[in-house]
């Protein structure tokens, strides 16, 4: 499914530090959720909704984590990308959030179903990061590694029986964050 064209950013987005991130990031990203994109620009990208990650440090460097099942359409552009993106949103739009995580990028073109005007930074240390206009903050984020879950390696049972019943195991993505854009 052709996505929606990105447009450039405009000038209102401001870069901050990572560590300027309002909220805790548990919260934002299990609660609020987010939404995870990634792409080459034009209209080849793809955007899902993400609850499971997390923002730290590692390796010395600010990170994100993000975590995303082989089925999903947005597997083929984050791994083809050097890039990703999470974009963060308010509570009113929960809607849109639930649309994208239920709805695959195949056969919707979820910016144009549920009125996001994708964007794309085209300067400095966000150049290439695609994110939405109606966000508050998007954290666009360099890969550093990526990892396939090892069912030997669960430690507790229940993480295998209630969150594997299909055996479609996560791929972890490590980012090192490049930047924090926000309004």
């Amino acid at each position: 499914m052709k996505q929606k064209e990105l447009v450039p950013a405009d000038d209102r987005w401001v870069e901050k530090n990572i560590r300027e991130f309002p909220g805790a990031p548990a919260a934002r990203i299990g609660d609020d959720w987010a939404l995870l994109t990634a792409g080459s620009g034009g209209t080849s990208w793809n955007t899902m909704t993400v609850s499971w990650g997390g923002l730290g440090e590692l390796w010395g460097r600010d990170a994100a984590f993000v975590f995303v099942r082989p089925h999903r359409y947005t597997f083929e552009f984050i791994n083809a990308a050097s890039l990703f993106t999470l974009s963060f949103f308010d509570k009113s739009r929960h809607g849109v959030l639930e649309f994208c995580g239920a709805h695959s990028g195949r056969d919707a073109d979820k910016a144009a179903r549920t009125g996001l005007s994708p964007i794309i930074f085209n300067s400095g240390k966000a150049a290439g990061g695609i994110g939405f206009e109606e966000a508050l903050e998007i954290i666009i984020c360099r890969k550093l590694y990526t990892h396939d879950f090892n069912p030997a390696a669960f430690l507790d049972p229940f993480i295998e029986r209630e969150c594997y019943p299909k055996k479609d195991y996560h791929r972890m993505y490590i980012g090192e964050v490049l930047s924090l854009m926000t309004r």
